[in-house]
């Protein structure tokens, strides 16, 4: 069996003193950076405050940046790295266009741009405005988001446009805006290390967000209690009080299980549910049947557990609940966000000190890319683009009639069923990797060929850009100016600290310029960054998401400024809900039943163990930056099977024997990794990686109503030993799916 990972090597590495600028830290024969930049790390929501040393236009190297307040110099391995990107020989230098029979050849911007647009321009006449579709990302900053938002909608004309935090946190948003009217975190982390109980509840924290991990040892070392749930047994997990080992797909009976006990040992604060909350009466009913010993047989969970994780939570004073991904990718994902947060309003532990509640952002700026603008609900501000209102106010923003505003379009997956169905023509991409970061593979693969036209803005070339048209070579985060909104609702500074290399461009400049190539200009009359970000700042004003108070000299003079912020004075809200003035149309808080139904696909005889997927610590997401920085790979250079000894054994299994692994999608192999670390039923498998490693060629597509998020944490799959044993690990293996 394969040794545990020693703790400390994944969470965090904090640095000291200034390090001088030396050739073994830096390029060989270089002598001090030209400059160091304060900035923000380019992947998960922490966006962790980090310097970049620049030296001849180029990214060199880092140095800690203590004063920010929440990581105060901390880096974990991703951010250790992310520099080295910037160098990379696969960087896009040039605009491609695909020559059938040779592959991809460069070409001038002018003909680049006159291609797509004409395209565009074809496909619309012959099918309709709404037969182009665009996908976005929320890697991009805050301005960019609002400008995808507004390019769709007023240059492109089309409604199809959503983003790829549709895979990440549209459950949560859903759930909270169900339950308080508003979706951010309730809480800035700094409220966590005095909590008395932590609930970690779908969020391997230690490998997906190491840095997050340093307030909550806070926290444990002054004593507080921490509950852990989770099917497999996670680094943070190992020195948990108590741990949950859930069957995936089961977590709202559990939470149901949990508020049945809080009310029938009156572990419940009466007076802020009367006061503060509604609905809590039917959800109270509808968990009446949910005792301990159903919820024993439906979650795998002892009753025992269960009961005492809910006296913990019950008897505290001061808590604090986090979940991510772990919980929302499921056809019942919202229930599941509603689930938890029915634990929080019962025990009426939100709006006070070291009380709090928080979704943790996957995606850099998961947060505030799902309030400006390229979802396909929404308008800026977080307002509803079908609520006549929202749409009269933004139509006035943007200078165009209310009427030529278009409606609600599709899901990102719905999008991908849109171009089977002969919807949709053509498609533009940034920032998104959909061959990878969606379910079934196979199914997108034969989407994209099947259109007539598309067009990828990327700074590398993906498993998805393979299938373009017309590559348009963008920018990455630290070359251009911009926002983003952390995890804990903070809006912080992105400082331009180099140029695009080559003839690639900035992201916005290409937008603005497919934009007035489309009759659109004057719409997008924008010189710099903070352009964009005044007029999203007005487009946001009186939404549950305002920005209207915040400027670019605020961020810079407080290091972020926490929206809401509706004024010029208003300080920023780092704690919501002190008032107990909720965003919801009555002003309270709301309980919301959650009642259990099993995920879309069971396991049966033919398809006996159940399958989830994740992330490893040195990947980020469909790993198109991760999977080219060497040290990263060679932290984790393939993906691997992880299955428990006693299910290995009955299947014969050993480590590093190559297991097939079927579903009613697709099938792919992966070496073994024996742990003790998983449940007995079930298998693990990371999904940064494309082409034959791709955990995706199996997930399913099923959605759920509400947030249309797939279900990537739950199918039923089979495993066949195929005899043969995986070669030693290569870092060649993390680049192998790009050349397949």
């Amino acid at each position: 069996m394969a040794k545990l990972p020693v703790q400390d090597n994944i969470i965090i590495e904090k640095f000291g003193p200034h390090k001088q600028y030396t050739p073994k830290n830096g390029f060989k024969g270089v002598s001090e950076p030209d400059k160091l930049v304060k900035t923000h790390c380019c992947f998960c929501g922490m966006q962790c405050g980090i310097q970049l040393k620049v030296k001849d236009n180029k990214v060199v190297g880092f140095e800690p940046w203590k004063e920010f307040p929440f990581n105060q110099g901390r880096l974990c391995p991703k951010g250790v790295q992310r520099y080295l990107q910037n160098n990379h020989p696969d960087r896009l230098l040039s605009p491609l266009k695909r020559v059938e029979g040779v592959g991809f050849e460069p070409i001038n911007w002018e003909e680049a741009i006159d291609t797509t647009v004409s395209q565009i321009q074809k496909i619309q006449e012959k099918y309709g405005r709404d037969a182009m579709a665009m996908l976005s990302g929320v890697s991009l900053t805050n301005e960019k988001s609002y400008m995808i938002g507004k390019f769709a909608r007023v240059a492109l004309k089309t409604k199809n446009l959503d983003y790829n935090g549709r895979l990440c946190m549209v459950s949560a948003g859903t759930g909270n805006k169900k339950a308080f009217g508003l979706d951010r975190a309730s809480n800035n982390w700094s409220d966590l290390k005095h909590a008395e109980v932590i609930i970690v509840t779908g969020a391997n924290v230690s490998e997906t967000f190491p840095t997050l991990t340093y307030p909550i040892w806070e926290a444990r070392d002054n004593g507080a209690k921490l509950i852990v749930i989770d099917p497999r047994i996670i680094p943070l997990a190992r020195t948990a009080d108590l741990h949950l080992d859930l069957r995936p797909g089961t977590d709202s009976a559990l939470y149901g299980a949990m508020l049945k006990v809080l009310f029938d040992n009156n572990w419940v604060d009466k007076e802020f549910i009367e006061k503060y909350t509604s609905g809590y009466e039917e959800t109270l009913a509808s968990v009446q049947d949910h005792t301990l010993e159903w919820a024993e047989k439906i979650t795998g969970v002892s009753a025992e557990k269960i009961y005492k994780a809910a006296e913990i939570w019950g008897k505290a004073k001061t808590s604090f609940l986090l979940h991510a991904r772990g919980i929302e990718h499921h056809t019942k994902g919202v229930d599941n966000v509603v689930g938890c947060i029915n634990l929080v309003l019962a025990t009426g532990r939100i709006g006070k000190p070291y009380c709090g509640y928080a979704t943790i952002t996957g995606q850099g700026n998961g947060q505030g890319g799902r309030e400006h603008g390229h979802k396909c609900d929404q308008l800026p501000g977080n307002r509803d683009i079908e609520n006549p209102e929202h749409r009269k106010y933004i139509s006035a923003v943007w200078g165009i009639e209310e009427k030529d505003l278009p409606g609600k379009g599709y899901s990102a997956w719905e999008i991908i069923e849109a171009i089977h169905r002969g919807e949709i023509k053509g498609l533009i991409s940034i920032c998104f990797n959909p061959l990878v970061s969606l379910p079934n593979n196979n199914y997108v693969r034969s989407a994209l060929e099947k259109l007539e036209f598309y067009v990828a803005i990327d700074f590398f070339l993906s498993e998805t850009g393979r299938h373009a048209d017309i590559i348009l070579a963008g920018s990455l985060q630290e070359e251009e100016e911009g926002t983003v909104t952390t995890a804990e609702g903070r809006v912080v500074r992105i400082n331009q600290a180099i140029n695009p290399p080559g003839k690639a461009r900035k992201d916005s400049e290409i937008i603005k310029e497919i934009a007035s190539r489309l009759g659109a200009g004057d719409k997008f009359n924008f010189t710099t960054a903070e352009d964009i970000f005044n007029e999203l700042r007005v487009a946001s004003k009186g939404g549950t998401a305002d920005y209207y108070g915040i400027t670019y000299e605020k961020i810079e003079k407080n290091m972020g400024v926490f929206w809401p912020c509706p004024t010029l004075d208003h300080p920023g809200t780092p704690r919501l809900w002190e008032n107990y003035k909720f965003k919801t149309p009555d002003g309270k808080a709301h309980f919301n039943p959650a009642p259990y139904k099993d995920p879309s696909e069971v396991t049966d005889e033919e398809y006996p163990v159940t399958l989830t997927t994740g992330r490893v610590v040195s990947q980020y997401l469909s790993g198109s930056q991760t999977r080219r920085i060497g040290k990263l790979v060679d932290q984790y250079p393939e993906p691997l099977l992880e299955i428990h000894p006693e299910l290995a054994n009955k299947y014969g299994i050993i480590d590093r024997d190559l297991i097939k692994v079927v579903t009613r999608r697709g099938e792919a192999i992966f070496p073994a990794n024996v742990v003790e670390t998983i449940r007995k039923d079930t298998v693990f498998i990371p999904y940064h990686w494309g082409g034959i490693h791709s955990a995706n060629i199996l997930t399913i597509s099923s959605l759920d109503p509400m947030s249309k998020i797939p279900e990537f944490k739950v199918c039923a799959c089979k495993l066949i030993n195929t005899g043969e044993k995986a070669s030693k690990s290569d870092k060649s293996n993390a680049f192998q799916s790009f050349d397949e």
